[in-house]
């Protein structure tokens, strides 16, 4: 099994007595990576709320009533919590019993999505967020020349645990998470009046990564109204299909101020939602692919080791711009995606007499590893 770089992570924060919140899209691993803590336990219970009798065990509960179900138990796993009606107030019950037990609770969408966490139980829950393999993941299994290999193909297929275990049925894996899961909690959420208008704007949004997204069009692309694509945008990021970059800017007069980049937490998931698992060769979307794998590898390696950086695109009215600005602590590293070795980028003139010489890196398929964290 392919260690989860998240687990000792977990395994460190589970001693401070704080409930633990596991937060991912469905299928990336959430309760296979907190089934192993529950083997460290002499009397342990497992709760999974997809399932009525198990959910109805936490609804709507009295403090009593949750006391008689956990007390006496060393470890609790709560799995899809979301689905539980007003699980924050639950928590928050749970948390003020103290009852010594190591309490973690997974959701397979950020759990404010389901009445919040965030207000009734805040000061009570770490929560972590568990994307797909990363590529340090993978090749912690295999090698780093075997990740390098296999780049086409997890620029195609993606890092699923599910694709990255079983290669060969890869198409039909992430079709029928793409079919049978992907709006799943979105539409449990019952917030999308036209769920057939969702999964168009997911298709118009998988055929604009690496491009800065302009709602106004989208809606009319689609017959919807501006305020309702950024709310389905915000839906699919709290479910975890895609996140959205903001646009960097310091006020300088030709900057985009309010532009926003969407990426996919999966190219897998994107290829799928668009039907097209083509070779490179084939493909016209390679720049696009090479960007979206690199900024959520990117996203993942500062998340997984706690490095608090804010990411951003650069773009002026005239075109000028940069794929990545991180800015950690006051300063600032800029990156370009080419997947082609050979080709060159330079930092923007008007960006450099604002923010002076910052470095630009090129991050290309000989080079990516040291900005993915991948062990070299």
């Amino acid at each position: 099994m392919i260690k989860r770089i998240l687990a000792d992570v977990l395994k460190n924060a589970a001693g401070q007595k704080k409930i633990i919140a596991l937060i991912g899209a469905r299928q990336v691993g959430k309760t296979t990576l907190l089934t192993e803590f529950l083997k460290e336990g002499r009397n342990a219970l497992s709760l999974n709320c997809d399932d009525f009798d198990d959910r109805f065990a936490l609804e709507d509960r009295s403090t009593t009533e949750l006391r008689n179900l956990l007390d006496g138990h060393d470890i609790v796993f709560i799995d899809e919590a979301q689905r539980v009606k007003n699980i924050g107030l639950a928590l928050k019950k749970i948390a003020d019993l103290k009852l010594g037990a190591k309490i973690f609770v997974t959701g397979s969408s950020s759990l404010e999505l389901a009445d919040t966490i965030n207000e009734p139980a805040t000061g009570r829950i770490l929560e972590y967020n568990l994307f797909p393999f990363s590529l340090a993941e993978a090749a912690s299994a295999t090698s780093l020349r075997e990740e390098k290999r296999l780049l086409e193909s997890r620029m195609i297929f993606g890092l699923y645990p599910d694709v990255v275990n079983a290669p060969s049925f890869a198409r039909q894996t992430l079709m029928n998470l793409t079919n049978n899961y992907l709006y799943k909690d979105i539409l449990n959420f019952g917030g999308v009046k036209k769920p057939d208008m969702l999964q168009k704007l997911v298709r118009a949004l998988a055929f604009q990564v690496g491009s800065a997204v302009n709602y106004n069009e989208l809606g009319g692309l689609l017959g919807l109204d501006k305020e309702t694509v950024e709310n389905y945008i915000g839906l699919l990021e709290k479910c975890c299909i895609v996140f959205r970059l903001n646009s960097f800017s310091r006020n300088m007069r030709n900057e985009i101020k309010k532009g926003k980049k969407v990426y996919f937490y999966d190219n897998g998931i994107r290829n799928a939602v668009i039907n097209n698992f083509s070779p490179l060769e084939a493909r016209n979307d390679i720049g696009a692919l090479w960007e979206n794998l690199m900024v959520v590898e990117r996203l993942k390696r500062n998340a997984y080791s706690e490095n608090f950086a804010s990411l951003y695109f650069w773009r002026t009215q005239s075109q000028q711009e940069i794929d990545l600005i991180e800015e950690k602590d006051g300063n600032l590293s800029a990156f370009e995606f080419k997947y082609n070795a050979n080709k060159k980028a330079a930092l923007p003139d008007s960006f450099k007499r604002h923010y002076g010489d910052v470095l630009l890196t090129l991050v290309n398929r000989d080079n990516f590893q040291n900005f993915v964290g991948l062990a070299t």
